[in-house]
């Protein structure tokens, strides 16, 4: 690992948190391009299992089709263009139908019931499927892409795919989820995270588990960044105790089991391993002020199904902290709506947000 460095960078510019030019510029080049993450595939339990996710205008449908594939679609009939589903999820029987004048579409996408149009001579059926959606799962967690040409998943997520094995990801189970609305720019949650320069002010309990100090980086460029940090306790864990609150994760050992791993995954997710459990941030942007934070716990089903089972340690701690951190991320906002700010310069410890930054400025065809 490198020597920590913020490369002598500055805060971004008051635009970039205010400006509706930018956020729609945000749109087209970062939300409707990436790959971004859209929840769990433990969350589609059988056929028919769905949830919707929305990314400014667009609605996408994210289904279990018949063979246990899972496929995503744009939430329009192709009849008149009118929304299929309403319900953010739920359970579908064998088929999509559009309530304005019932057109019927398979798990697979397929139109399968137009009434009276055979009437129109011009009329094929097969032409006139749902419009899908690229999806790629990775570790259990499902992402989708807008983009008609996206890069391919595994050629995006490269960095990352082969990464966690030893926490067995793709078995683990949302336990507890929070969803927290957030009077801040998207922005300020993924750089409120990627430094604990803050900590020993602003998360005294979470300062006594890990040090600020003990944070390094084997990711600390591009849009995937962060690494491990090192706990007080050995063998423990993020709970309100310091202690562990379920068996650990797959075959994790030595150094492991006494470091939690924090990552930042660009655009939307923020990815926190620990020993015992892994806590997600599924991140959406509502406008250039507003935030929703979706936070799931997940942990292993076999432990999920012991009689003592009880999260509540490891859930309590990160609500807390969350809170903490919301609350600041507000603030930040509110000053750097003022006139009066100016970029100020990063320290060392803040080097993954000046990375992060970099990244950003990239991505929207800046940098």
């Amino acid at each position: 690992m490198s020597t920590r460095t913020a490369h002598a960078a500055k805060t971004l510019a008051r635009k970039y948190y205010t400006d509706p030019g930018i956020y729609e510029a945000e749109t087209r080049s970062v939300f409707f391009e990436r790959w971004i993450y859209a929840g769990r595939a433990s969350s589609l339990a059988q056929a028919g299992s769905y949830f919707l996710r929305e990314i400014e205008l667009e609605s996408i449908i994210v289904l279990r089709d018949g063979a246990g594939e899972i496929r995503a679609f744009h939430n329009v009939c192709r009849h008149r263009g009118t929304r299929l589903l309403a319900e953010p999820e739920g359970q579908l029987s064998k088929s999509i139908q559009c309530l304005y004048h019932a057109w019927t579409y398979g798990l697979d996408g397929t139109l399968i019931g137009a009434p009276f149009m055979d009437e129109v001579e011009s009329f094929c059926q097969e032409d006139y499927p749902l419009k899908p959606v690229s999806v790629a799962t990775w570790e259990g967690c499902v992402f989708i892409c807008l983009s008609e040409e996206p890069v391919p998943f595994e050629q995006a997520y490269a960095p990352l795919i082969d990464k966690f094995g030893s926490w067995t990801l793709d078995q683990l189970e949302i336990a507890h989820s929070i969803t927290y609305e957030i009077p801040c720019n998207w922005k300020l949650v993924f750089q409120n995270y990627s430094e604990c320069y803050h900590c020993p002010g602003l998360h005294p309990a979470l300062n006594r588990l890990t040090p600020f100090r003990n944070s390094s980086n084997d990711l600390e460029e591009g849009p995937f960044l962060g690494g491990p940090m090192h706990m007080a306790i050995e063998g423990g864990s993020m709970t309100m105790t310091g202690q562990t609150c379920a068996p650990s994760l797959g075959d994790l050992s030595g150094e492991a089991l006494s470091c939690v791993q924090y990552y930042t995954v660009y655009p939307n997710m923020l990815l926190s391993l620990h020993p015992d459990y892994v806590l997600i941030h599924r991140i959406e942007r509502l406008a250039t002020d507003a935030t929703r934070v979706v936070c799931d716990w997940l942990f292993h089903p076999d432990a999920m199904a012991s009689e003592d089972f009880n999260p509540s340690p490891a859930v309590e701690f990160w609500n807390m902290t969350n809170k903490q951190d919301w609350q600041v991320s507000a603030l930040s906002q509110q000053g750097i709506s003022s006139q009066a700010y100016t970029p100020g310069p990063y320290s060392e410890l803040e080097s993954m947000i000046a990375a992060w930054d970099r990244e950003y400025l990239c991505s929207i065809g800046e940098g």
